[in-house]
């Protein structure tokens, strides 16, 4: 048991208190914002370490055992995200610094982004789906403001079907609970994958199962994903990355967590359901990438496309399946915040976003359209960049279990990706200079900083994935045998 599971939600928490009396301060504000994230990553590699050397980490809040109290529980799964989590939340606070303007900033951008990194966080560390619940809902309201925040036309119209299909899937999230404690009586992770194995997962229990896949999808823009494109591409730079790389992200891992952990004992009911749903959410966002020609939707439905992809190795639910699942995973999560920040800044030098009325950008911003490019050829899988070895992984996974066509749709998508993003290439950074230096709307002062380190994590994980290697491995390893993490948090063996 260590106490130390709980500060990834405690930190954030705490500073975003502070940070709201703190209002008008805002050289404070961005300092202290700074401080906790940079705090976040440190605790985060400390728990990496822990858990690489010692096991899963749990936490009983008020010393109440599991499965009567509430659980935090940090398997190499959650503390991986966590880790790529803070990265990714320390260089949308570097961009926001220069971008997101002074007057978001003094209406509580900063705590609003904090609270939104707990939520993050908590869902990620939670051993309990109704806590799971709480977390969504901690990390939702924030994004309300968020997307919201500065009161733009296109914003409110976005944020009114944001907010109406979460409130929607917040409900039905809320039924799914209570007819899985009207069943079991339990609501704890570990105590709920003990009980569905020992009665079984028939009828009643494999509804509840698609009704929680019905919930997850809608949060995580897996076929459901009507409300995404617009309500993505509406909040300013710094907030729709982070929209991008995180918030689909919680609900792709409460996915996989539930269906790993608790409804794994039919999957030619449920996993072939995720995965009939993968492939239409790619085929779909993939047709999406490719019609528009607009950046903001471009990179809206290349979420799309990615959200797909991951539970294609879900619904495979093979070891080869889950190991690209999690490679893509924290890829994924760098590689949408980086091209969510390189097409903010490209909107923010021109002041357009149509495809048609730019160009010859490269003149001027060479390491701009060279980062751009890199993240393009990373999104489709070329090799050695980060994305590459997941998909090998994935359609591996999904051709080990026969979903042949699983696997080709996942192929054929990705040269879709590669063409949308390429699209936006040759039409922004190509061709005669339409614009000077003079002329634009913006400047890229402070805002090379955060995509550089994004774009050198890219290529690192790419040119290094041995590194990550080990650690990957170990949490495959407790998705595939659920019982490593019922004896971490129940201390009982449910084989013995």
């Amino acid at each position: 048991m260590s106490n130390l599971v709980i500060l990834p939600v405690i930190i954030p928490v705490i500073t975003g208190l502070l940070l709201v009396i703190l209002r008008k301060y805002i050289r404070l504000q961005r300092f202290l914002s700074i401080f906790s994230i940079v705090g976040l990553i440190v605790v985060s590699l400390y728990l990496v370490n822990e858990i690489k050397t010692k096991g899963i980490q749990t936490l009983q809040l008020g010393g109440w055992e599991a499965p009567f109290g509430v659980s935090m529980v940090l398997d190499m799964f959650s503390a991986l995200l966590l880790l790529i989590t803070s990265i990714v939340a320390f260089c949308c606070v570097l961009y926001a610094f220069h971008s997101i303007g002074r007057e978001r900033e003094f209406f509580y951008f900063y705590p609003l982004f904090l609270f939104l990194i707990a939520g993050v966080n908590g869902s990620f560390i939670t051993g309990d789906i109704f806590n799971l619940f709480v977390c969504f809902e901690v990390m939702l309201v924030s994004s309300y403001v968020l997307i919201s925040i500065g009161g733009m036309k296109r914003q409110l119209k976005a944020s009114i079907k944001y907010i109406l299909v979460n409130i929607l899937s917040s409900f039905l999230f809320l039924i799914a609970i209570a007819y899985l404690y009207a069943i079991y009586g339990t609501l704890n992770f570990a105590h709920l994958s003990v009980r569905v194995a020992e009665t079984g997962q028939e009828g009643l229990v494999t509804t509840v199962a698609i009704l929680f896949l019905i919930v997850f999808s809608l949060k995580a823009g897996l076929f459901l994903f009507f409300w995404l494109p617009s309500s993505y591409s509406a909040p300013p730079t710094a907030i729709s990355a982070i929209f991008a790389s995180l918030l689909t992200k919680v609900g792709i891992y409460a996915i996989v967590r539930i269906f790993t952990l608790v409804f794994y004992h039919q999957p030619e009911t449920t996993h072939l359901l995720i995965g009939i749903l993968a492939a239409v959410t790619m085929l779909l966002g993939a047709i999406g990438a490719v019609a528009y020609g607009d950046v903001r939707r471009i990179l809206a439905y290349n979420v799309i496309v990615g959200v797909g992809f991951l539970l294609a190795g879900v619904a495979s639910f093979t070891t080869q399946g889950l190991t690209g699942t999690l490679y893509y995973f924290i890829h994924d999560m760098i590689g949408k915040a980086l091209i969510f920040l390189l097409g903010g800044t490209i909107i923010h030098l021109t002041g357009i976003s149509k495809l048609k009325e730019m160009s010859g950008l490269i003149r001027l911003h060479p390491t701009l359209g060279w980062m751009f490019f890199i993240a393009a050829l990373a999104l489709s899988g070329i090799p050695p960049l980060s994305g590459f070895l997941g998909k090998i992984f994935i359609t591996e996974g999904t051709f080990h279990a026969s979903y042949y066509w699983l696997g080709g749709i996942g192929l054929l998508t990705s040269l879709f990706v590669l063409y949308s993003l390429m699209k936006i290439f040759m039409n922004v950074f190509w061709g005669y200079t339409e614009i000077t230096i003079e002329e634009e709307k913006g400047t890229t002062k402070g805002l090379l900083l955060p995509m550089g380190i994004l774009t050198a994590l890219t290529i690192l994980l790419g040119l290094g994935a041995e590194g990550i290697h080990e650690y990957v491995d170990l949490a495959v390893d407790v998705l595939m045998n659920p019982s490593l993490y019922v004896e971490a948090v129940l201390g009982v063996d449910p084989k013995t």
